[in-house]
């Protein structure tokens, strides 16, 4: 680049930019290459080790690595193994009365010579408090004191000055999350799993929410009897707002529906509608979900079936609501 003599600022070359951009994830990805092919029996161990702790994964990292750190402790708490994010800084002032003797502790520094990190060392070992260390320096400072290293040398930095973490934090991004997928695995930690620990996420909401808690029901459910007068139907679906009404028997047994759809064919037909009653033109074995269904669920079966709504039943087949594609929809469900 040549800097601009009226601005002094640097004037700015795309095909510069495109390249600096394809080296740095060249460099990345070589870099994460080298770490996988140096992969051994420590890192198993340092699974092990969370495996069994009975208390939380305290993560800790200074600057850069203290963004790696707070981003690893996330995705394993998330994903099975409690963890949270103690700063190096403030653990040295009071802040390391957090760490219990149940607790392991993952110090994240590329160099190893963070002086925040190796001031609290000694006191975590008068602890017995197991250390592991995720480093890019095998002999550093603290590695030597650690119980497990996990090393993630790199040879470079990406950046240009070799000077900016962004190949080193990339590899201490890429090992933490080796580790929180190896340990989900172990643990069994399965979507459902996942959901709990996201009830405000798509998946959450596809996995824990039922046709129970989004359905329509009481007085807010559309419902006549066979031998409903046609006028009291189109009463009762016009009250309701839900574009149709359910036919029950005298023990709220489902026997059919009637719908829009199906008043509007029948005045397609010049049907003289006035004398017939709701179990003549009702529709048959209409679409049910059971109510302790997923709400996902009740969805396949609108799509399977293009019906906008479904009725649903209990577990003896008696209508306790409905739901429909826009009660899904506020949900986010669909």
């Amino acid at each position: 680049m040549t800097a601009d003599p009226t601005t002094g600022i640097s004037s700015f070359d795309p095909q510069r930019a495109l390249a600096l951009a394809a080296d740095t994830f060249q460099n990345e990805a070589e870099a994460l290459l080298a770490i996988r092919a140096g992969l051994d029996a420590s890192f198993a161990d340092v699974v092990r080790l969370m495996l069994s702790c009975r208390g939380r994964v305290v993560v800790m990292g200074m600057g850069k690595s203290g963004h790696v750190g707070r981003k690893i402790a996330a995705t394993l708490a998330s994903t099975g193994t409690p963890a949270m994010f103690v700063h190096p800084g403030e653990a040295s002032h009071g802040d390391l009365g957090m760490v219990t003797l149940q607790d392991v502790v993952m110090a994240i520094s590329n160099s190893g010579e963070s002086d925040e990190l190796n001031v609290i060392v000694p006191v975590l070992k008068r602890l017995n408090v197991p250390l592991v260390a995720m480093t890019g320096r095998a002999g550093s400072t603290l590695a030597r004191h650690a119980d497990h290293v996990l090393l993630c040398a790199v040879e470079r930095e990406a950046c240009p000055l070799n000077l900016a973490p962004t190949t080193s934090t990339t590899a201490q991004m890429a090992m933490g999350d080796a580790l929180a997928v190896a340990l989900l695995d172990a643990r069994g930690f399965h979507e459902q799993d996942f959901a709990r620990s996201h009830p405000g996420g798509a998946l959450g909401r596809k996995l824990l929410m039922h046709v129970r808690d989004l359905m329509r029901s009481g007085d807010d459910l559309p419902r006549v009897a066979p031998d409903a007068r046609f006028l009291q139907m189109l009463h009762e679906m016009s009250a309701k707002g839900l574009g149709f009404t359910a036919v029950v028997d005298a023990e709220d047994r489902v026997q059919g529906i009637f719908t829009d759809g199906d008043l509007r064919r029948l005045i397609e037909r010049g049907t003289d509608l006035r004398a017939f009653h709701a179990g003549d033109v009702m529709h048959r074995q209409p679409r049910c979900v059971r109510d302790d269904v997923l709400a996902v669920e009740a969805a396949a079966v609108m799509e399977q079936h293009r019906v906008t709504s479904v009725l649903v039943v209990d577990a003896q087949g008696r209508l306790v609501g409905a739901i429909n594609s826009n009660d899904l929809m506020r949900a986010k469900v669909i």
